[in-house]
This record gives structure tokens, sequence and C-alpha cells, in this order.
């Protein structure tokens, strides 16, 4: 039965229908008792005797009921129309659209997307610890408000992970429609996640997969998985990956793109394990993490010795750490890292940031608005920054003697690793001399004579230190190379499969440090060379700025 404008429905008077969805029908309406206006769902009456339909529609009343989050839609009253036994439930009013109506008009900054994915993780955070799972996370149920709030809709698909413990799937026939019928596998294919779609038990990790299609495609402005049926569009979520990011928004950090594909891991033990920790690399990425205090864990590992030593934005945290290795050869400690000031003010994408020898200025990569990445420089203390003219180029460190090292002409030829032309150029600017080709990464050895660089080639990744001398090589990527203090010893990362912090010295000897990581994500020197800090996910210790 659709109801009228000015029929009532329990206490609430219907002012109109705003709109309907695969369990029921939305109305304004208005509660005299608190004199605000509420949108009430109704489950239609040809529906109410259905048990299934009903025990959903129940469910999604009662999920969202415990729910109190900025970032989830709030859940008010239920009751049951007396004409006809039809539930209901009563949420706040939303003015605005969903994100799938935003999403019409293509895709976002990477700003906007990095804003609106840490909403959602911090939504999705709320609702994991209830031991809630969503299951049909999709932009469809993401709304935008007006003030530029996301509230995440419909838990009609939740599943309290605490009352369904060590119950199967109850079918194995996912379904391309939009709506949620009974009697199928739980969700919406193209934010399926692979366990979904075979029938598997499903969850916060499912969660995550469909955030990271989600995050994808505001980043790419298409969706990660689509086809042109539902059965190659299954096949796509179990067996394929979605183009690179950097190909479609040359604006995308490295950063941001790991984040994304390791949301979409096919295997969930292989994706972030929570919400939270997804929201806090997210906001290490916005610049809007703060710094907390040093945590007092550790961790004893059969291939060294973890602790955090703070939290704080990695951009930041891991510029400070060059700057001291640079400056205080010998230090006995790490300084305990600080944010002072802020150094950019321009709406966009900062890629990658380094200190200056002597401390006093500091050269970042942006990328500002729609324009594609620049190098800037900026005086410590100063708001103002300057670009140094080279377009198309990303930094990738800066030398004792206050020389740049740069990639110029990144492409996307040979893996999701951006590979390039490496450069080195004056830090006042000047024309950029071009030194190799097909590289991903470099670090200035200390005295600032010698590059140590990765090379992405067809078949395989490889170190060179100094540049020409092959050190080591990996059928996997090589990440954030970094030359130890006495110039001996190169780190990286390598993140595929079970992420590895290595060292390898000049001879090819590998060591590795650290390993079996859930997420791995840059290194700097501690400047006495007996240490190591790492941005990273520790199993069962959660996300931190560790010391190895």
């Amino acid at each position: 039965m659709t109801l009228s404008a000015g029929s009532r429905l329990g206490p609430y008077e219907i002012l109109g229908q705003i709109g309907a969805g695969g369990m029921g029908e939305v109305y304004r309406a208005r509660d005299p008792r608190l004199g605000r206006d509420v949108a009430i769902k109704v489950l239609p009456a040809s529906f109410s005797t259905d048990a299934d339909r009903l025990r959903r529609f129940e469910q999604e009343a009662k999920a969202a009921g415990l729910l109190n989050h900025p970032n989830i839609t709030i859940v008010y009253d239920i009751g049951t129309n007396s004409s006809d036994g039809a539930p209901y439930v009563v949420q706040e009013l939303l003015e605005g659209e969903t994100l799938r109506s935003e999403l019409a008009s293509g895709r976002f900054s990477p700003r906007k997307a990095i804003d609106y994915g840490i909403q959602i993780a911090h939504g999705l955070a709320a609702a994991h610890d209830k031991g809630i799972v969503h299951r049909d996370l999709k932009p469809e149920n993401v709304f935008v408000t007006k003030d530029g709030r996301l509230k995440i809709l419909d838990f009609g698909l939740a599943k309290l992970t605490q009352n369904e413990a060590g119950s199967g799937p109850k079918t194995n026939l996912p379904t391309a429609t939009a709506g949620t019928e009974p009697g199928v596998v739980m969700g919406t294919l193209g934010y399926m996640s692979p366990e979904q779609i075979k029938g598997k038990p499903a969850d916060a990790r499912a969660d995550i997969f469909a955030f990271g299609a989600i995050l994808y495609e505001m980043l790419a402005g298409r969706r990660a998985f689509h086809a042109d049926s539902a059965g190659e569009t299954m096949a796509a979520i179990l067996r394929e990956e979605p183009p690179d990011l950097s190909v479609t928004n040359q604006s995308i950090s490295p950063g941001l793109e790991r984040i994304v594909r390791h949301c979409i891991e096919k295997n969930p033990e292989r994706r972030f394990q929570s919400a939270h920790d997804l929201a806090f690399d997210l906001e290490a990425l916005s610049g809007t993490s703060g710094l907390s205090t040093a945590a007092a864990a550790s961790a004893g590992r059969s291939r060294g010795a973890l602790r955090t030593v703070g939290l704080a934005a990695a951009a930041v945290v891991l510029a400070a750490a060059a700057f001291w290795t640079g400056r205080r050869i010998g230090t006995a400690r790490p300084a305990s890292p600080a944010i002072h000031k802020r150094v950019t003010f321009q709406r966009g994408n900062v890629l990658f940031a380094r200190f200056t020898a002597d401390g006093q200025n500091i050269v970042y990569g942006a990328a500002w608005g729609d324009r594609p990445a620049e190098i800037f420089t900026a005086r410590v203390g100063s708001p103002e920054s300057r670009s140094l003219g080279i377009p198309n180029a990303s930094l990738l460190s800066v030398s004792s003697t206050g020389e740049l090292a740069i990639l110029l002409k990144k492409t996307n030829l040979h893996g999701t690793i951006g590979s390039g032309t490496l450069a080195r150029v004056p830090l006042g600017g000047g024309a950029p001399r071009q030194i190799a080709d097909d590289v991903v990464g470099a670090d200035w050895s200390p005295d600032g004579t010698e590059l140590a660089a990765v090379r992405k080639l067809k078949d395989s990744n490889v170190l060179e230190y100094p540049i020409g001398k092959a050190i080591y090589r990996s059928p996997t990527d090589i990440l954030y190379a970094r030359v130890s203090p006495d110039g001996q010893r190169v780190a990286f990362i390598e993140p595929t499969g079970v992420p590895t912090v290595s060292l390898v010295d000049r001879a090819g000897r590998k060591t590795e440090l650290a390993r079996d990581w859930v997420f791995a994500d840059s290194i700097a020197w501690h400047p006495s060379g007996r240490e190591l800090w790492a941005m990273g996910v520790v199993p069962g210790q959660g996300t931190g700025l560790w010391a190895i």
C-alpha cells in the first residue's frame, strides 16, 4: 500500500514519498512529538508476509539501531502499521544525494576521494566494532549530505557476526540486480568480495574489499570490476586486476594506489584486517593525522625486534628522519618527531617530501587541483612555495650537496609502479641531466656522489648501487630503496605476497629484517645506521611507525 500525504503511520504524519528501494518504500514524515522531519522506510504490505524479507528488514533496523556514529544514518524508531501489519523504521532525514549521483560527474580529485574514504572507513570501523558487517556497501548505499558529510545507508544485508558465527552460506548464486532479493548470496556485483561470490561467509574484510572498489571508482572515474555480463564481472573479481590508477589519473600517489590495491586483494588474509587501520593510513596520506606520544609496545620477532616509535603523517616523520640521517651521524637514539607548522595550503595531493641537508628548506612533489605533478621548494616557517618549473616530474631524493634526484616521463608500461627517466637537477633549478631509463626509485649516497636506483625491467626488478652495478634482483617490486648512513647498505621493501623489509650490501648479500607484515610503506634510516623506521601494519599490533 502506498501512503498518501496527510496519512498517518503510528504517531508520524506522512508528507510525501521520496524514494523506493529493494526492501521498501521511503517517505518523508513529521514527528509531532519532537517537531522534526524524519525519513520512514516501510516494507510494502504485499511483502509483509514474506518471512525472509521481513527478517532482513527487521535485521536492518536492529543493526542500525545499535550504531551511533556521524558517518552512519541514525535510526530513531521502529514500528508496525496498524492497518496492514507492515513494519517500518524511522531514520534521520538526509538532505543531499547518493555517492552514485556524485560519481556521475566523473572521477574525484585525490584529496576529495581521500576525504570521502576516511569518512566511510570510520563508519565501517564503528559498525565492525559492534560486530556488524554491511555486506552490500556500494555508492548507492553511501549518502553525501549538503555539508559534505558521508553517511552509510541500508544495513539490510548486515550480518550480526556474533549471532551467526559458524553459519555457512545460504546459497551459491550471486545476482547482478540493483536490489537485494532473498535466496541469493548477499551483495551487489561489482562490489562483492571474492569470498561472497564463492558463497563463503563474509566478515569485515568483505566490506573492506567493497570499500576498495568504491575508492578505486572515485579515483578512476570507472568501476574497478565491470563487464558486459554478470558471469564476466564475477570472473574479473575472482581472477583479474583493474587497470593501474596512475594510468587513469596521473596525480595519484604510489601510496594511495597501494592502499587501494591492498583493499581489493583477492585473498582476505592479504587485505587490511580492520577499517581502523585503513582509516589511519588514509589519514596519513591526507596529512590530517595528529602526532601521538610514543607507544610503549614492543615485540620480539624472529628476524629482529620491532617497537613503535610514535604515529604521524608518514611524509613528515620520514622526511625528518631523512634530515637527521644526513646531519647527526652517531646519535644514540631517535629524537621524538614533532609537527610544528603547516607547509602547504593548496588543495591536491602531496606525493613526497624531504628536508635539505641544512634543515632550512623542504623539497616536495605535489599535484595541485587537476594539474600534473611538479616539484616545489619551501623555506621552513614560510607559507610560500616555489615551483622548480619541471612539469611531470617526481621527487626521489635530496643529496647532502643540494642536488635533487628526480623522475621524468613517468609511465606504467611494466607494472603497477610507474617507471621513468632518472635525472639530476640543482636545488636552485635548471635543466635536468638525464642518467638512466626504466627507473622507479633512487636515493643518494651520504656524500652525494653516488646513486642507488631501482630499475623496472620486463622480467625483473633490479637494484643498482652505484648505477650500473646490479646488487639485487627480484621478480616483484622493490620500493623505497634507502642508502645507509655509512653508504655500505641499501634498505628496501618488497610489498607483494608477504611484505618484507630487507637490506642488501654492496656485495649483494641480502638480510631480511622483518616479514609477514600485513602492509609496509615507506622507510628511513636512523642516523646511527643500527635501526630503520618503517610505516606498516604488524599482525596483532596494528598500524604504526616502527623501529626495526
